[in-house]
Order: C-alpha cells, then sequence, then structure tokens
C-alpha cells in the first residue's frame, strides 16, 4: 500500500512481530514510527478544541441563559426543555472531537481544508479498512 501515512503501522504479520518482540525491551519512543508528527498533533488539537469546544460551551451557556430568562421571568422554561436542550449540544460537542480528529490531515506537508469533509472521509476510509484487517486478523488465527 503506497499511500500509508508515516505513522500508520503496516499490519501485516503484526502479531507475530508482537509475540517475537515480547522478550526485548521495547525502543525509545523517539525512534519508533508510530509517533504522530508534532504538526499533524497540533492539528488535530485545534480541530478537536474548535468542533468540542463551541458546542460544549454552547451547552453550559444554555444552563445560565435560561436561569436569566426565569429569572426575569420573561416566559416560562419547562425544566426538561433545559436539559434536552443542554444535553445536545453536549452531545455534539462529544461527536465534534471525533470529527476533529478524523477532519485533520494526517500528512505532514498538507493543511486540508478549512472544515475537512474530504480528510474525514479518507481518514475514516482509512479507520474501516484498519478495522477490518484487525478483524480478519483475529479471526483466522
Amino acid at each position: 500500500m503506497s499511500d500509508r501515512l508515516p505513522f500508520e503501522p503496516s499490519g501485516k504479520g503484526k502479531k507475530k512481530k508482537l509475540e517475537k518482540q515480547s522478550d526485548r525491551p521495547a525502543p525509545p519512543a523517539s525512534k519508533t514510527n508510530l509517533q504522530i508528527p508534532p504538526e499533524v498533533n497540533s492539528r488535530i488539537v485545534r480541530r478537536m478544541a474548535l468542533f468540542c469546544g463551541i458546542p460544549t460551551l454552547c451547552g453550559f451557556a444554555t444552563f445560565v441563559v435560561s436561569y436569566v430568562i426565569v429569572i426575569n421571568k420573561w416566559f416560562e422554561l419547562p425544566n426538561t426543555a433545559v436539559v434536552l436542550v443542554s444535553m445536545a449540544f453536549l452531545g455534539t460537542g462529544v461527536l465534534g472531537l471525533t470529527y476533529g480528529a478524523l477532519s485533520a490531515s494526517w500528512e505532514e506537508d498538507r493543511v486540508g481544508s478549512w472544515f475537512g469533509w474530504q480528510e474525514f472521509q479518507q481518514n475514516f476510509g482509512n479507520l474501516r479498512e484498519a478495522w477490518k484487517a484487525q478483524r480478519q486478523g483475529t479471526g483466522s488465527s
């Protein structure tokens, strides 16, 4: 597979290699090819902060806004509506964590698009292929 990322494991004979290497001490982290490059890592963290942070802040702001509305008696707010709205925002924040990680470009030299939909499709496809390969590898032993 020629389009592998530099830190992506090959998956071929992975189980046998792990069994053989279990007697030896692990190599230092700086010498393994499984590290995420710092540029990619910071890109992922920024996207996760954006796509998770905004909905999470809105989820907490729901309580503050509803408190102000109820205290000033602008209109009646059912407690369940406040809870459901805040849960929807907080749930969106959890999904934003996943989307933030998968929508970032995993290539060091390519930043990717602002919203990252193409990167998400590519990275999610890579993730699904890895899951399938892992299932086939564990199912045959």
